[in-house]
């Protein structure tokens, strides 16, 4: 039975038991739940399927000042979900053509979130695998817009509760990564000035975890539905 204890709270987890992130969680300083994420599994109900992975890659951005955040721009249609309470996704388009995912975090009102750069994928693989034909394995998900083709996430979960009981997008408990296995750099992709560009918000774990069940899979999922690639 592994304990993993996060902040003010805890959870015991018993094996084939997965429970979900808390709001509390999410409600703390955002470089701590970028760091304190990693290991964790990113659920999507999707297809009448679990399609899952671990996260192993995030980013984390900060308020108005920080420019390499949307909020610089201050609170508008696009960022209005990331001023709102945390444990919520903040879900954009980019390039014209890519989706990113986001978990908001700290307080309400205060603009700040952790982007979901990159997962191991461990549950749903043969959607995955539909939705990322022609692609080996290990380029389905280690990227921010990769991972959101592969799970099915849109801007239909733009500001879904990943706290709700009946969501449809949420994060679990997985396993613990210790901070001798993270790296932590600066983050990627952005055109801003120092100190910006250089801040080391980005934090990553390349090692491979192999603790999945394969029978967790199989038991819980629910009636397999037809899936759109």
């Amino acid at each position: 039975m592994l304990v993993r204890r996060e902040a003010d709270f805890s959870f015991t987890i018993a094996p084939m038991s997965f429970p979900r992130l808390p709001r509390a969680f999410f409600a703390r300083p955002t470089l701590e739940v970028a760091r304190a994420v990693l290991g964790a599994r990113l659920v999507r109900e999707d297809c009448g399927r679990r399609i899952a992975g671990y996260i192993v890659e995030t980013e984390a951005y900060i308020g108005e000042e920080d420019l390499g955040c949307h909020a610089k721009a201050g609170r508008t249609p696009r960022t209005q979900v990331m001023y709102g309470p945390p444990g919520h996704a903040y879900i954009y388009f980019t390039y014209g053509m890519h989706w990113c995912l986001n978990f908001v975090t700290e307080t309400e009102g205060f603009p700040a979130a952790v982007l979901i750069r990159a997962i191991q994928p461990t549950e749903g693989l043969e959607i995955i695998a539909t939705r990322r034909t022609g692609r080996p394995k290990p380029d389905w998900c280690n990227g921010p817009a990769k991972l959101c083709r592969s799970l099915g996430v849109d801007k239909r979960l733009n500001g879904a509760d990943l706290c709700a009981p009946d969501a449809k997008l949420y994060v679990e408990i997985g396993v613990t990564i210790p901070d001798s296995s993270v790296t932590i750099s600066p983050r990627v992709g952005l055109n801003v000035p120092e100190p910006w560009i250089s801040i080391p918000w980005r934090f990553r774990f390349t090692e491979i975890i192999t603790t999945e069940s394969t029978e967790h899979t199989e038991k819980n999922n629910v009636q397999k539905t037809p899936c759109s690639p």
